[in-house]
C-alpha cells in the first residue's frame, strides 16, 4: 500500500469531514477520523478500508483531544501531512433568542477546538519544515446573516485564526489554507429545513459536501512550494 501522507480529520463521521476522509484515503492518505459518534464513525471508516483510522474524539475536551493526539502521534510516527479542521456547530436563532449556551458551543466548536488542535500540532510541524493545516471555513466567515450570532462569531473568529497562521508560518514550510464554501447540503441542515424557509437555498441547490473534499485536495495537492491562501466556493 502506497501512503500519499497522513492526515486528521475533525468532524469525520459526516458531511464534509467524511467526504474529504474519503478523498484523502482514495489519493493514498492514511487517515485519522475524527468525531463523537463511535457507532456511525466505525462503520464509515470500515466502509472506506484500511487507510482509515476512526478515533472518537470530542474536540472540545482537552482530555480527550490529548488521548486523541497521542495516539496519532503513535499510529503516524509523528505529526500528520495533513490537518482539516472541519468539525462544526450550527443553529440558527436571533441575537436576542439566542442561548449563552448555544453561543458557548459555536464558538468551542468552531473556533477553540481547531485552535486546540493547530496548536498541538503545529510545533512538530515547524520542526519538520513540513505540514498543512485546511480551515474549512463558511460564507458566514465574511458575510453576515440574520440568526446567525454564534456561527458568524466563530467562523469570523476561525478566518482571524487562520491569517494569523498564515502570517505565522509563511516560509516555513508550513502551509495553511482557508475554504470558505456557500451553503452546503448536510445534515447540519436537517433541524432547520430551507426547503421551507424564506429567503434561504433550497437544498438541491446546496454545494455537495465532495465539491469542498475537492477543493481540499487541490490545495494539498500543489507544489510543496505553492500555498493556496484562499478558496471561496458558491454554486455555479
Amino acid at each position: 500500500m502506497i501512503i500519499a501522507g497522513t492526515a486528521v480529520v475533525s468532524g469525520a463521521s459526516r458531511g464534509i469531514g467524511l467526504a474529504t476522509s474519503r478523498a484523502l484515503a482514495a489519493a493514498g492518505y492514511r487517515v485519522a477520523m475524527l468525531a463523537r459518534s463511535a457507532d456511525t464513525l466505525a462503520a464509515e471508516a470500515r466502509a472506506i478500508g484500511d487507510r482509515a483510522l476512526p478515533l472518537v474524539c470530542d474536540a472540545t475536551d482537552d482530555r480527550a483531544v490529548d488521548a486523541m493526539l497521542s495516539r496519532v502521534n503513535d499510529a503516524f510516527g509523528g505529526a500528520p501531512t495533513v490537518l482539516v479542521n472541519n468539525a462544526g456547530f450550527f443553529s440558527l436563532a436571533a441575537v436576542d433568542s439566542t442561548t449563552v449556551a448555544d453561543f458557548r458551543a459555536a464558538i468551542d466548536v468552531n473556533l477553540v477546538a481547531p485552535f486546540r488542535l493547530v496548536r498541538a500540532l503545529l510545533p512538530a510541524m515547524r520542526a519538520r519544515r513540513s505540514g498543512h493545516v485546511v480551515t474549512i471555513g463558511s460564507i458566514a466567515d465574511h458575510v453576515a446573516f440574520p440568526e446567525n450570532a454564534g456561527y458568524a462569531a466563530s467562523k469570523f473568529g476561525v478566518r482571524a485564526l487562520h491569517e494569523v497562521l498564515r502570517a505565522e508560518t509563511r516560509g516555513s514550510g508550513v502551509r495553511a489554507t482557508l475554504i470558505s464554501p456557500a451553503a452546503v447540503d448536510t445534515s447540519l441542515w436537517d433541524p432547520v429545513n430551507p426547503d421551507e424557509r424564506p429567503g434561504f437555498t433550497a437544498r438541491r441547490e446546496m454545494l455537495r459536501a465532495e465539491a469542498v473534499a475537492a477543493a481540499v485536495m487541490f490545495a494539498v495537492t500543489q507544489p510543496a512550494d505553492v500555498n493556496v491562501d484562499e478558496l471561496r466556493l458558491s454554486g455555479a
